[in-house]
């Protein structure tokens, strides 16, 4: 596992002979309100989890993923749907199936440096107008925060190593770079004009 945290041998999707233990919801949802639908998968989508296909998600097992996904089957069988929740191990396709979870980890990993650079327009199109105020500077800082948090949520799915991740990481570091700089001329247009 090439993840930078550390998790106990035990919370971990990847057992000692190189598989992965995976859990896997099976459901079935009333077809009306189409509403229902669209929040159990936004909710499978934030949790990491891959679909398999049609109604049938998986993601590594951790306690954490667990939890959820046994919230999440609770769930549809409120709102009147029928769910199963299994942990298995991938007899066949394994190599597919980590393919799977690290490919929409990767996805992910390129949407963040995707708005990394827009990022960096943002602050480029600032200093080109030389707009240098403390609004810009603490919409651009907000910014970075939502950069910061969802590369965190992200690289907290990224489980099975996912090569993305380094990416991701230095294009935020980028952006905080980049701010740091803005940040100083702003600081220094202020006292500029006192």
């Amino acid at each position: 596992m090439r993840s930078g945290r550390r998790q106990d041998a035990a919370d971990s999707p990847v057992r000692e002979d190189g598989g992965a233990q995976w859990l896997v919801l099976v459901y079935k949802i009333p077809a009306e309100p189409t509403r229902l639908r669209a929040g159990v998968w936004r909710k499978i989508k934030n949790l990491g989890a891959v679909y398999l296909q049609n109604a049938v998600a998986a993601l590594p097992y951790s306690p954490a993923s667990e939890r959820a996904l046994r919230l999440l089957r609770n769930e549809i069988t409120e709102m009147g749907g029928t769910a199963f929740l299994m942990r298995s191990d991938v007899l066949s396709g394994h190599a597919e199936a980590v393919d799977a979870f690290n490919a929409a980890r990767d996805a992910e990993y390129e949407e963040i440096v995707d708005k990394c650079q827009d990022f960096l327009k943002e602050i480029e199109k600032e200093e080109h107008a030389e707009h240098f105020t403390f609004a810009e500077l603490e919409e651009n800082d907000e910014d970075l925060t939502k950069l910061r948090t969802w590369l965190g949520k992200v690289e907290a799915r990224d489980v099975l190593g996912a090569s993305g991740r380094a990416a991701a990481k230095e294009a935020v570091q980028g952006c905080e770079q980049i701010l740091e700089g803005y940040a100083a001329r702003v600081y220094a247009e202020e006292e500029g004009a006192h």
